[in-house]
Parts: C-alpha cells; structure tokens; sequence
C-alpha cells in the first residue's frame, strides 16, 4: 500500500486527489476519516472529483473500518481494473494499524485488486503504527514543508517573503494583511498541529508544558540553549529527561527541531545542549510580534531567521537521508553540519554585510579532517540559489 505522511497543511491530500483525477471517478473511493458529522449520497465529493463512500459519519473505529474496506472490496471484484481505496487522516482511528494489516494480507490472499492509499498529517503517528504493525507492507511518501523554490513557482513569493512568511501554501493568499495570516497561522495550522497531531494522540502528562516548549523554541530559534536553561524559563518543567521526550514529539509532528552537537562519538552527541530549530519560519514570524518590517529593521532578529530558514531547509529536503547537526567547541562554531554516510559539510550562514568570523569552518575542518566548507549568504552562495536545492545537493 501507499502511505503519504507530512507535517499538517503541507498538501498531502491535495496532492492525492490530484493524482485521482487521472482516473475515472468509478475506479476509486475517498473517505475522510474526520470528516464532520454528516452523511452523503454516492458519489462525489464536495467541490472535488473524488468518489465519496457513504458512511455513518457518527462512528470512527475498526468496525467503520472494517465495513469501510469491505464496501471497497465490492467495488473492486466488480472492476478488471481494481479499485483504489484513499483513507485520509487515518491515524485517527483507534488500532487502526492492526485492522489496516488484517484486512490488507486478506486482501493479498484473494489476490484482490484493491489498491491502498493511507494519509497522515503527523509522521510521529503514522511511524508508531507503521513500525508496529505494517512492516515490509507499505511504500512511504514523505511531505515536507514547502521550499523557497516551491513556494517561489506556486505563489510568486520572493526571498524576504519566504523568510518571514515561510512555506506553509494555505496561508499565501493572505499576506498582504498580516493580522489575518498571523491569525490563519496560530488558529488554523499551530493549535491543530499541538491539540490534534500530539495531545490527543500521544500521552502527554503536562499539555501545557509542551506548548510552552514549543512558544519558547520559537523564541530561540536559531540558538543553542541547554535544557537546564530551558527548565528556568519553563513553569513546572519537571526534568531534562521530560523536556527532551517533548522537544522529540515536537520535530515529528513537523514544528520545531532539536539539533544535537556534531562529535566524532554518537553518544557524545546525544548528550549535547539542542540547538532550537524551527521547521518553518511562519511559526517563529506568527508569535514573534514583529510585523514583517519590523523583523526586517531588526538586524539581529532578522540573521536568526535567515539562519533558522536555512536550517528548515536543510532538514527538510535532506530528512531522512540526511542528519543535520550543528558544532561549537570553546569560540569555534558552524552553524549547520551536515552528513550523509562518509560525507560531511560545514556550513555557515551570514546574514548581512557585517564582518562574522568563519574561521569555524576551518576549525571544523581541522577537527574532523576532510569535509566540504560552505559559506551561504554574504559573500558566499546567494541564499536564493542555497534555497532553490535541496540539502543532498551540497553534499
């Protein structure tokens, strides 16, 4: 079966329709795990051409599910050609991992051509469920963020645009009035993303810990700050160990990355002070209170953004493939390292015409012995050609 998971609002079930469209609506059925409360007639969807399986809409669990597929395998026996079943949002399911591979080896023991499709919008869920149950079952395509180049052909976004609006495709319409996309931001993609990807999926003992985790990762990104700093800005912060577990469910739900310090030993690594990392800078812009002039006035503000872009970037388009660390011994420091295998970059990002020493590039090298060193920004690759690759490039 397929399997498409990303970060939530990236255009996983966009993309999957668009896909649809090149078959005839008989040949496939749609069915929104959370969709509201409503029952359809056969037929299609509203405002899309995706069959839609009608459903009782007031129950979500493996029965549904059950009488979901079952309702698909008709269809397919009836068909030559099969029949293609897309179950959207279907983390949502309790144990939906272990009826989807109940139902599935069936499925193969017939030799039923019923074709599967799983959408999810938190690659933690997704991952727990696929690991447990599904193994050797699945092909998995990964979403990411939006990149500058994408974002630059779909919306005509310029550089300062991307960098302060970042690259989620639902809020471009509106941001040309910024009070409306701060708020699409915080109410229609941050509050989902916390309340519906990881609180009411994943055991958190204290929800409000883990939003103010997330608010102060926004904060400080682009900064290296150890968790005992964390724990003194944090209210009932409890332990490291608490912190790391929640800055963990933060990267896989797609929001804010935790980079561990580059060391020739991986559990030194392990054992490093994170540095903050958001995986889209409209989270940083959303709750920063700078409207985008004003970020832009503020040349210090302005290099942590250029410099927390260039870290989504990487983490993005290079994820899974890719590690991305950073590395700091006494004065020395590179922002970014990046590894894959044998290969390794140091990276460093300037931000402005401001004198910013690089010897840390050579102090690195020095370090770890043959590596490639990259300067982005002034004086070096132009952030809008760094931006327009993804990070395997510049291995």
């Amino acid at each position: 079966m397929t399997v498409v998971a990303g970060p939530r609002q990236v255009g996983k079930t966009t993309l999957v329709r668009n896909a649809l469209a090149n078959f005839n609506p008989k040949r496939y059925s749609f069915v929104a795990v959370d969709r509201p409360d409503e029952t359809l007639p056969p037929g299609i969807l509203p405002d899309s051409d995706v069959a839609y399986l009608p459903e009782d809409a007031g129950r979500r669990d493996v029965a549904w599910l059950v009488e979901t597929w079952q309702r698909a395998r008709a269809m397919a026996r009836q068909s030559s050609d099969g029949h293609i079943l897309v179950l959207d949002e279907i983390q949502k399911l309790p144990r939906w991992s272990d009826a989807v591979k109940g139902l599935w080896d069936a499925d193969r023991a017939e030799g039923l051509k019923l074709h599967v499709v799983l959408l999810g919008s938190s690659p933690l869920l997704m991952q727990k469920g696929m690991s447990e149950s599904l193994t050797g079952r699945f092909e998995l395509i990964r979403l990411a963020h939006w990149s500058f180049h994408e974002m630059y052909e779909a919306f005509d976004f310029n550089l300062d645009e991307y960098i302060y609006f970042g690259g989620y495709p639902g809020s471009a319409a509106f941001i040309r009035d910024e009070p409306r996309w701060r708020n699409y931001v915080n109410a229609g993609l941050i509050e989902p993303s916390i309340e519906k990807d990881i609180l009411m999926m994943t055991r958190v003992d204290k929800p409000a810990l883990l939003r103010q985790l997330f608010h102060l990762g926004c904060r400080y990104s682009g900064q290296i700050l150890s968790f005992t700093k964390m724990m003194g800005q944090l209210q009932d912060a409890g332990n490291t160990v608490t912190l790391a577990h929640y800055l963990d469910l933060l990267g896989n739900a797609g929001l804010i990355q935790g980079l561990q310090k580059y060391a020739g030993q991986h559990h030194r690594r392990r054992a490093s002070s994170p540095k903050l990392n958001v995986l889209n800078t409209a989270l940083m812009s959303a709750g920063s209170g700078y409207t985008k002039a004003e970020a832009e006035a503020d040349r210090s503000y302005r290099g942590r953004m250029v410099e927390s872009a260039v870290g989504a970037h990487l983490h993005n388009t290079g994820h899974p493939e890719c590690r991305l660390y950073y590395w700091r011994d006494g004065p020395d420091e590179v922002d970014f390292v990046l590894e894959r295998g044998r290969r390794l970059v140091a990276i460093e990002v300037k931000s402005s015409p401001a004198p910013k020493a690089v010897s840390g590039l050579e102090a690195f090298a020095a370090a770890f012995g043959d590596c490639r060193k990259l300067l982005v920004g002034e004086g070096g690759i132009q952030l809008t050609e760094f931006l327009s690759y993804p990070a395997e490039h510049w291995l």
